[in-house]
């Protein structure tokens, strides 16, 4: 089945439910093809995955846009999207895509800041502690967070239920919680640029 009047984005599952809402939000024909959140634990796997779904979807859109930054691919995920002409999001996290200036701050501040978001705070065991082994093997959370010294919480749509669930997750990992109340202009001003810079598949190098 094709769909020639939409757009399909391949999102960072991560980012996928608030690119989701912004793009209903807006009216614009965009279907989100999310990729699992526990990539960005495996980061050598974004781009290999990146470039099957293209590839999959190849048949079915006219244009399609990546929702992801290089998050921690060094490059390669631009590799892949220079072969496809196909824009992705800017930054080299998702979090420099929700709040550049704050990330920047926050990393200024203390180089040792672990970033969450809503998404991350709904979904930490499963996202985070699961995969990670956390859940398992406890001993492992200095390997993994000894070095960091804080957490601060991107908040999009703060709720008292999210703000107890990033506690949570913060009490999980042994670090202080901050939160940092950001919204969601960034991502929707540069989700704007990518959907209606969209572009047709050019080929993918075998």
């Amino acid at each position: 089945m094709t769909h020639p009047d939409r757009v399909g984005v391949v999102a960072c599952g991560a980012l996928a439910l608030h690119v989701k809402a912004i793009a209903d939000r807006r009216g614009w024909a965009v279907d989100v093809h999310p990729l699992p959140p526990a990539l960005h634990n495996r980061p050598e796997g974004i781009a290999p995955a990146v470039r099957s779904e293209l590839e999959r979807l190849r048949a079915s859109y006219e244009r399609v846009a990546v929702g992801f930054a290089d998050c921690g691919t060094g490059g390669e995920l631009d590799d892949v999207l220079a072969e496809t002409g196909i824009p992705r999001l800017r930054g080299d996290t998702c979090y420099d895509v929700l709040a550049l200036d704050e990330v920047r701050g926050a990393l200024a501040e203390q180089p040792g800041t672990y970033f969450l978001t809503d998404f991350l705070v709904r979904t930490f065991e499963r996202s985070v502690v699961r995969p990670l082994g956390l859940d398992r093997h406890p001993e492992l959370r200095d390997a993994y967070f000894g070095h960091y010294t804080r957490v601060v919480w991107l908040a999009q749509r703060p709720t008292p239920v999210l703000r107890a669930a990033a506690e949570r997750a913060a009490a999980r990992i042994e670090l202080p919680l901050e939160q940092r109340d950001v919204g969601d202009a960034g991502l929707e001003r540069q989700l704007e640029e990518i959907v209606f810079g969209a572009a047709t598949i050019r080929g993918l190098a075998a």
